[in-house]
């Protein structure tokens, strides 16, 4: 895919690297480490300047990928995923094409103790954390590169089809950290390095504790 260049392969290859390593571990716990695989839709949200360019409200696709350590059985965990984002412009705007990717590392936090009334089925866990993001205009604009810092906060609801399979929604907000203007929308066109919204639907899959389990 055109859109993964030399200083996104590093995140992408650590990632693919810690996925591979999970698979040597032999958990007891199916929750204790999970791959997670998503895709979604999409909202790039500006700095609201009136400059002649939005996005539409849903865009596709958005993909998601990442992998979930749980530090404490139905408590406290960490996860690492990267996220790949495409949208395009409305109706009445000018032109463009965007992609934007981030990379985030966040604690995840499971509201099962809190929410027992729950079917034992279901789960609901919050995630949060810093990232880095890349946002590349495509067609005429592509030189317009930005890279900064992101914060991004969701929510996640499960639903478990086996002790080794979960379907899960995940609703999230990455939020920009970034003042800084490179790029005259006049003389140079198109760019971004706003904020992101983001839902998808998608599969986690257990790398422990199942090897024996249905």
């Amino acid at each position: 895919m055109t859109f993964i260049k030399n200083k996104y392969k590093r995140p992408l290859l650590c990632l693919l690297l810690f996925s591979v390593i999970s698979f040597s571990f032999a958990q007891g716990d199916s929750e204790k480490i999970r791959l997670q695989l998503a895709v979604g839709v999409n909202n790039p949200i500006d700095n609201g300047k009136n400059d002649g360019y939005f996005a539409k409200d849903i865009n596709l696709p958005t993909i998601n990928f990442g992998v979930r350590y749980m530090f404490k059985p139905n408590k406290l965990g960490a996860k690492l995923d990267v996220g790949y984002n495409r949208s395009k412009s409305d109706e009445g705007s000018q032109k463009f094409k965007l992609n934007y990717t981030r990379v985030n590392a966040q604690v995840v936090y499971d509201f099962n103790d809190l929410l027992s009334f729950l079917p034992q089925e279901m789960s609901i866990q919050a995630h949060a954390g810093p990232g880095v993001s890349f946002t590349k205009p495509l067609l005429n604009d592509s030189e317009n590169t930005y890279t900064y810092l992101n914060g991004l906060i969701g929510l996640e609801v499960y639903y478990s089809l086996s002790r080794k399979l979960s379907l899960f929604v995940d609703v999230a907000y990455a939020k920009s950290f970034t003042n800084k203007v490179k790029y005259d929308v006049v003389t140079d066109g198109y760019s971004f390095n706003g904020d992101l919204m983001y839902a998808t639907v998608g599969l986690s899959v257990a790398l422990s504790g199942c090897r024996y389990c249905n």
